[in-house]
């Protein structure tokens, strides 16, 4: 959120702890050549509340690894998968799932990448995430389709953001208010009838403004089954948002902003994948087993923002917010065979030895017949629930013939998860399932995780020359209580009910610096204590670790550079019990332990030709080494037997990535290339065997813009250029393959 104030001329300090400023147009604006914390003469400021960082200017100043995604960014290549968006990005590690990015796992610094878990997920400043600290696995992401900016932040300053502090913090800003009319239309229709329509209308008067979006996504996939059905999705998003505000010269500021947001999903996704035999001979085929997966969701959101500002000296923003997610996966689950002693096998376990399992292999095939209980689908029914109010007071003073910015934040968050399952079985008759018996609602899982959690941090910001320095410290009080009411009492009536307790605290400090050994070079670094909350387990103790950056940034108007080492020391790791990782789906978490952490995260960003040119060549390189080690054995029902100086599974140890664009008033075109090493999706050293590996493979996609007029653009964006055939994901069960080539076509207009 934003909102203007006339001034006379005054001296701004730019400080990269929550304020963004902007001209009256929304044009961003420019750093000096040094590239510091530097003061500037500006008569109209635009104040954002709802951003980590704002710009790329305040990511280059942090002292702390940063990253902020602009909307010129985005706009590139025209993703709305954010698994591409954040590829540029070090230090992030993303598997894919579904082809669409629809719902990813995301690890910052190798991190646990399953289901995005491990990450402080937040939308305009506000946590995200269905249940983070009750269920943080929830099948849940912002549609990134509708997003104006995503901001990536790793390192000792995050302690302003939580529960989850070891990898780092996702927000994604959606659209801002605009300063002025503004209308927007965004479409394009391309390969396996996929269609995207993002449409937008804004304005501010001087005393009120208002924003409407509305997104429409969805595709046929590129998934078959027989007969030739193709197996897609269909979402939509609205977001509304007012605004009410003062616009004193002088003294006190207000703003009041109120966002509602809706947004729902039918989806034909399911968690069965391809044995080994069949990924190589048909990547993209699915079983008939699969033909009544399907996946519903409804969300809403509710947030009231409102702002203080005094001058430049004393900012407080409060935030209200409220959640609701509900999500029913209907998913094959178990297959049974034999008519004397019928057993119930896992589809992880059938697809994994198919031979050996070859009777239950034949069913989901719809090879076999069997009529009775052959098939049992899962009727995964949750319920999420999360609200609270956070509160962040921001004062700038000069200290010490420097620079002061003192940050003092206050957040109650509430959250739960209901699980009310059951299991229906169904027949296979000629390649088709037909219902058998409907289980009863409740019979397999009957329960209501709830978590209540007070969290509080201070931060200071201390520049005075070439020399920045942060301190800070975060509190986490977490109670968590789970409440089984089991098989037994569906209607929880309360008459049997297994009640399991666990309460956390966590102080976690933070420092922070950031030195200009030259005008364009300086040298930062910092440490941090690593957190995330434990499940609702007697006496577990919470994730906890030890880690530390250091860095080199190079600035200068055409070349920018940045080299990070990083170093993640695990006192005691957590794991969780997916049912997408091969675990039972109970989501109950485990205690991994001690383990190792560390890696290089290398950026390089040049503009070869000088900016008098008409035309700019722009070049982004990026590279990722992220090396895991387990230092103690254990066991586990998703993981396995586990032994001291195992890898962390599903983190690539290798990430590079290549952008190169050609921008002219005209026409723009944009190249891009991504390449993954192998990876693991198992724990184990040395060389990986080839059924725990996802092959190395290179990505590369492309988009082509003519700029019309200063309304009309012309877009067509391709993925995939080379049509490569790749693997990306051994779980939830079986192989599945990337998306193959696509092009889409659209236009851009603007208002």
């Amino acid at each position: 959120m934003h909102y203007k104030i006339k001034m006379m001329p005054l001296l701004l300090s730019l400080t990269p702890l929550g304020t963004y400023a902007q001209t009256q147009q929304g044009t961003q604006s420019k750093a000096t050549s040094a590239m510091t914390d530097s003061v500037h003469r500006i008569t109209e400021v635009v104040v954002r509340s709802n951003q980590m960082l704002g710009s790329k200017f305040e990511a280059r100043n942090r002292t702390g690894s940063a990253y902020y995604i602009s909307p010129e960014e985005i706009g590139k290549f025209g993703y709305t998968d954010i698994n591409r968006m954040l590829k540029s990005v070090p230090g992030v590690n993303v598997y894919e799932e579904d082809g669409f990015g629809l719902r990813p796992n995301i690890s910052l610094r190798g991190t646990k990448a399953e289901r995005s878990e491990r990450i402080s997920l937040m939308e305009d400043g506000v946590l995200a995430a269905p249940a983070p600290y009750a269920a943080p696995a929830a099948y849940y992401f912002p549609n990134a389709g509708r997003m104006y900016a995503i901001e990536v932040l790793k390192g000792s300053s995050q302690v302003q953001y939580g529960p989850f502090t070891t990898g780092g913090a996702v927000n994604m800003v959606s659209t801002p208010i605009p300063s002025k009319f503004s209308a927007k239309l965004n479409t394009s229709y391309g390969s396996y009838n996929t269609f995207k329509s993002y449409a937008s209308i804004g304005n501010r008067l001087k005393h009120v403004g208002f924003l409407v979006e509305y997104l429409r996504y969805q595709s046929d996939g590129f998934r078959k089954d027989e007969p030739d059905e193709r197996t897609g999705f269909k979402r939509n998003d609205l977001i509304a948002k007012v605004s009410a505000q003062t616009n004193k010269d002088e003294g006190l500021n207000h703003l009041l902003e109120l966002k509602f947001g809706f947004a729902n999903e039918t989806s034909d996704e399911t968690y069965l994948g391809l044995s080994e035999s069949d990924f190589a001979a048909r990547p993209y085929f699915r079983y008939a087993g699969a033909q009544k997966d399907n996946l519903k969701t409804h969300h809403t959101q509710w947030v009231a923002t409102y702002l203080i500002e005094s001058g430049n000296k004393l900012k407080i923003t409060t935030n209200l917010y409220y959640n609701y997610f509900f999500r029913n996966w209907y998913k094959l689950n178990e297959v049974r065979a034999g008519f004397t002693k019928p057993e119930r096998r896992s589809i992880d376990a059938v697809l994994a030895d198919p031979e050996t399992n070859r009777d239950y292999f034949d069913i989901v095939t719809g090879k076999k017949d069997y009529v009775g209980e052959a098939l049992m689908l899962r009727a995964n029914h949750r319920v999420y629930r999360s609200r609270g109010v956070q509160s962040k007071g921001e004062y700038r003073t000069m200290l010490g013939g420097g620079y002061l910015t003192a940050e003092l934040g206050l957040r109650y968050h509430a959250d739960s998860e209901d699980r009310f399952q059951q299991d229906d079985s169904y027949s296979m008759q000629g390649g088709r399932m037909s219902l058998f018996l409907t289980g009863l609602p409740g019979s397999n899982a009957n329960r209501i995780t709830t978590a209540h959690a007070w969290s509080g941090y201070w931060l200071g910001k201390w520049s005075k020359g070439i020399l920045t320095l942060t301190a800070g410290m975060r509190y986490e009080d977490v109670d968590l209580l789970k409440r089984d009411y089991t098989k037994a009492d569906p209607r929880r009536t309360g008459m049997v009910r297994v009640e399991t307790p666990n309460h956390v605290r966590a102080l976690l400090p933070g420092l922070g610096f950031n030195v200009k050994v030259l005008p364009v070079l300086s040298a930062f670094g910092g440490i941090h204590k690593g957190f995330a909350p434990p499940s609702a387990s007697l006496n577990q103790k919470a994730e906890s670790s030890v880690n530390v950056e250091a860095g080199l940034r190079l600035t200068t108007q055409t070349l920018k550079c940045e080299a990070i080492v990083f170093n993640n020391n695990y006192a005691n790791m957590l794991g969780s019990d997916l049912a997408a990782q091969g675990g039972q789906g109970t989501l109950d978490q485990f205690n991994v332990g001690k383990a190792l952490v560390n890696g290089l995260e290398l950026l390089f960003h040049w503009l070869p030709l000088p900016k008098t040119f008409a035309v700019q060549m722009p070049l982004q390189l990026s590279y990722t080494y992220t090396h895991t080690k387990m230092k103690n054995d254990f066991e586990s029902a998703a993981w396995g037997h586990v032994i001291y100086g195992d890898e962390i599974p599903y983190i690539y140890k290798h990430a590079f990535n290549a952008q190169i664009g050609i921008e002219h008033k005209w026409v723009e075109a944009n190249f891009g290339a991504r390449y993954n090493g192998d990876m693991r999706t198992l724990p184990g050293q040395g060389k990986i065997a080839e059924r725990e590996k996802i092959p190395a493979h290179l990505i590369m996609d492309a988009s082509l813009k003519a700029h019309v007029n200063k309304y009309i653009t012309l877009t067509v964006n391709a993925i995939n250029l080379a049509n490569k055939k790749y693997l990306v994901s051994r779980h939830p069960s079986g192989l599945r393959a990337g998306h193959p080539f696509g092009i889409y076509g659209g236009v851009l207009l603007r208002l």
